[in-house]
């Protein structure tokens, strides 16, 4: 039997990239997985990109467990209370929560010249967009999703990042941004210290993701597919001790070694770090 049998997810910011890899990777292991992001069939949030929520919904289906499509934009504090909202009236619990939604990035097809640039040089809505669309985010779903995880008196909830605090990640905003979200791990880590809560950061490295362009020879090297952060996630969630890892932010690689996965070319790949 599927290890997430029974088990219900929610993945933010799953039309694409590293959202889409970890709901699919939970259907594989048969849990029923909320999608959620601002790209539907009808109306598409980065033109260039078309993939919905309703596409992953399907593949999440497909590969044996049950996706379930909804459009939320994750600054709109309205929507991801009436998400929860549906989950609770519709699933009555909520096993595994990954707030994975971002933004702050467009228009994209600036975006490697933006992130060159000093600090001095940027623009502030750089900066709105990245902790708006970002860092809140992913603090907002866990404001109202961490109560319907703690009433199943057991619960998951993972952070996704770029970085474990260990240097600079080569643009201030950027850099700030995904520091915050190690924090925000660590304190609400504290926050639910006397529950069976877990609330764990993860850290991929360069990803497939479809907006992925202009990298170097060594970043090309190194790349790791969506396939294998959402075994990094399902693995967290299938693991029955996982609130000892509560407060710690990990990389990919590092759990792939921990728990014994591999990516879908059969290796473990170590995670590229940014050289400033």
């Amino acid at each position: 039997m599927p290890r997430l049998s029974g088990k219900i997810a929610l993945v933010t910011g799953a039309s694409r990239g590293a959202g889409r890899g970890i709901a699919t990777e939970l259907g594989v292991e048969g849990a029923t997985v909320y999608v959620t992001g601002r790209s539907s069939r009808e109306r598409s949030a980065v033109v260039e990109f078309p993939h919905s929520v309703e596409d992953t919904a399907d593949e999440v289906t497909a590969v044996g467990g049950r996706g379930i499509a909804v459009i939320c934009d994750h600054t709109d504090d309205l929507q991801v209370r009436s998400l929860f909202d549906q989950i609770r009236i519709d699933s009555g619990h909520l096993d595994v929560l990954v707030a994975n939604a971002w933004g702050g990035y467009m228009p994209y097809p600036e975006h490697n010249e933006w992130f060159s640039q000093s600090f001095s040089e940027q623009s502030m809505d750089r900066w709105d967009g990245m902790f708006t669309a970002g860092l809140r985010s992913h603090f907002s779903s866990c404001l109202y999703g961490l109560p319907l995880l703690q009433e199943s008196g057991y619960g998951l909830a993972v952070l996704t990042t770029f970085t474990r605090g260990r240097r600079y990640l080569g643009n201030a905003f950027y850099d700030v941004a995904k520091n915050a979200v190690c924090r925000l791990v660590s304190a609400l880590a504290n926050e639910t210290k006397e529950s069976d809560l877990a609330i764990v950061g993860v850290s991929p490295g360069w990803m497939t993701v479809e907006r992925m362009t202009g990298l170097s020879e060594k970043q090309q090297a190194e790349m790791e597919s969506v396939t294998y952060i959402g075994r990094a996630v399902t693995a967290l969630a299938c693991d029955p001790s996982v609130s000892r890892r509560s407060g710690q932010t990990l990389a990919v690689g590092d759990l792939a070694r921990i728990y014994g996965f591999f990516d879908v070319d059969g290796r473990q790949p170590t995670p590229y770090v940014i050289e400033p």
